[in-house]
């Protein structure tokens, strides 16, 4: 199963490298243990795909899509402090399982459904901050996990518009 998942990480990474510096951000490799200690923090596993991909590069940024990097160096923005300030300071906490990663800007996050954790992989749903949910169910389920959230909304989403060289289409 792992062999299968890094040869789609492998994949969509390949395709993230053909885009131009001018509308691509990729971070610096995790050389540490930061992931496995916010899985400590938060009481839960992350997905296979997710750790695979930031450990590759934390933080990535596409044409004004981002992928949250974690650490100290991200402040404010990063996953644990976003994590921290989503589940305990605001007027509609997510539940627990919800990892954001990725804001819309408009105070909405996709966020790793870590309670639907199966085969290494979880869903990606999209929290609103204005909605009031009574179940995990009732969150939309935008994509069966991390790398298909890559696929569609960062490299499918930006070539709609923009070729890889960060030219208009």
């Amino acid at each position: 199963m792992e062999a299968l998942i890094i040869s789609k990480c492998d994949k969509v990474l390949k395709e993230l490298y053909k885009f131009s510096d001018s509308i691509i951000t990729l971070g610096n490799p995790i050389l540490d243990n930061r992931l496995e200690e916010f899985e400590k923090q938060i009481g839960l596993t992350l997905p296979f795909d997710f750790k695979f991909i930031l450990t590759k590069h934390n933080y990535i940024a596409l044409n004004g899509d981002e992928v949250f990097g974690i650490g100290k160096e991200y402040g404010n923005m990063s996953i644990e402090n976003v994590y921290i300030f989503e589940h305990e300071e605001v007027g509609n906490p997510m539940f627990k399982e919800l990892v954001p990663f990725s804001s819309d800007g408009y105070g909405n996050h996709y966020c790793l459904d870590l309670s639907e954790l199966k085969n290494k992989e979880c869903p990606v749903v999209f929290w609103q901050h204005d909605c009031s949910y009574s179940d995990r169910k009732d969150i939309e389920i935008c994509n069966k996990n991390f790398v298909e959230w890559i696929k569609e909304v960062m490299i499918e989403w930006t070539l709609e518009d923009t070729n890889y060289d960060g030219s208009e289409k």
